[in-house]
């Protein structure tokens, strides 16, 4: 339990940190107009789609880090992270170039508001350069992660935010001294670039600094090696494809509610924001449960695996359960952190509930879930949340689109994606095969 702890309540700090620019933006945006709001909803989404490439394969390659800190190969670790770099540097590039092309006709054809669909646009244009610090960023991340430093991600999150706090008032609001326009939802998607860059040039130096580059075979930067990258690309690309999957249902989800109305793409962007603020610790002890199944796996610790996401499980339960009751007796208060429309703040309770709920069923099935790629079965693992987004994206479309029902409602779609994952997952643990990767 003390070593669960060391590893993720620097990820909870830096998580806290990082969703400082969700929540920033979308009180912004919620005090500039809903159209605003809605659109940085549809616009962080598509963002995030094509982060969650990065994010996913550096999530294999922590796996493929821990496992050697572990062994207590360390000078194999540099050469790992250089490797996932090479690659996701290419693909950004690429993926860069490709949205540019195609974005003009890929908006009419999922945006059907016009309003929304422009605000959209202009919120991208500036966003998507930043993919190339945060894909850059990630691998940063899988390395300190891996190697159980993480107390680095928290004093970078919490200087990301700050950075994005500061420059989202200026440059949305504008100010008349400074001689700085108000620039709107354009002016909180260029907040957002500014900020990853800072966090970009915080790694670097940090790790210039404080990582003995000699023992993690960091000394030379090495050419690519492909024996090594098919080994790191053979775990990576399943959670790779696996995270871009799950989030772009949560951006199908999206493209549903727009359909209902701009009101309900406001009401959901709000519910949305107070999600990933119940998610928080969750995502802290999944990530910190990952890295340390493979760790213990490394070490040769078989038996203490399942003990482990066990124990982990029990404590994710219990904090996001307290944090619920809280948010669903402060149900009107937190609202209205986002907007002072008081019929805007009165229909967005009834989703704070439903997700809160939901969130109880999330905090077993994340961290069990999570317990399942530590073990290196990364396609088993990306079979069972294709199998669960199939049964979400089903849901969803039957209440949204097909019955046309309130967001509330749809909402509850949370809860069921998590009752799948959390059972599929525990099925597979139970046959206790672990990986080697």
């Amino acid at each position: 339990m003390k070593r669960l702890w060391d590893v993720s309540y620097p990820i909870f700090l830096s998580l806290v940190a990082q969703n400082v620019i969700n929540v920033t933006d979308t009180a912004f945006l919620g005090r500039v107009g809903e159209i605003e709001l809605g659109a940085s909803a549809m616009g962080g989404l598509f963002y995030i789609c094509c982060f969650t490439l990065a994010f996913g394969f550096s999530t294999g390659a922590q796996i493929v880090i821990a496992r050697r800190n572990g062994e207590g190969n360390y000078a194999k670790i540099g050469p790992v992270a250089v490797q996932t770099l090479f690659f996701l540097l290419s693909l950004v590039t690429v993926l860069y170039i490709t949205i540019r092309l195609c974005l003009p006709t890929i908006l009419p054809q999922i945006i059907t508001s016009s309003a929304v669909r422009q605000a959209t646009a202009d919120y991208l244009s500036p966003r998507l350069f930043g993919l190339f610090f945060s894909f850059t960023n990630v691998v940063f991340r899988a390395f300190y992660v891996g190697i159980t430093r993480t107390k680095v991600l928290t004093w970078n999150a919490i200087f990301m935010a700050g950075a994005n706090v500061v420059l989202d008032y200026l440059l949305i609001f504008g100010n008349e001294s400074l001689h700085i326009p108000a620039l709107g939802i354009r002016g909180a998607a260029i907040a957002s670039v500014l900020a990853e860059g800072g966090s970009l040039l915080f790694f670097f130096l940090y790790t210039c600094r404080t990582v003995d580059t000699r023992r993690y075979g960091l000394r030379h930067i090495p050419r690519p090696d492909w024996p090594l990258f098919r080994r790191i690309f053979s775990v990576s690309f399943y959670t790779m494809l696996q995270h871009f999957v799950s989030i772009s249902t949560f951006f199908f989800f999206f493209l549903v509610i727009e359909r209902l109305g701009e009101r309900s793409l406001a009401i959901a962007n709000i519910a949305r924001s107070i999600y990933i603020i119940l998610f928080i610790p969750v995502q802290s002890l999944a990530a910190a449960v990952n890295t340390l199944v493979s760790n213990v796996l490394g070490e040769g610790l078989r038996h203490q695996v399942i003990p482990l996401i066990r124990k982990t499980t029990f404590v994710s339960i219990a904090l996001v359960t307290a944090a619920s009751a809280l948010i669903c007796l402060f149900a009107n208060t937190l609202v209205s952190l986002y907007t002072t429309d008081r019929e805007l703040i009165l229909q967005t309770v009834p989703s704070v509930y439903v997700i809160s709920f939901a969130m109880v069923f999330n905090a077993a099935a994340a961290v069990v879930f999570n317990g399942v790629t530590g073990t290196g079965n990364i396609r088993i693992a990306f079979l069972i949340e294709f199998l669960t987004l199939l049964v979400y994206v089903v849901y969803v479309y039957l209440l949204g689109i097909h019955l046309r029902l309130p967001v509330h409602i749809c909402f509850t779609g949370e809860s069921v994606y998590a009752i799948v994952l959390l059972g599929l997952s525990i099925l597979v643990l139970r046959r206790r095969r672990f990986a080697d990767v």
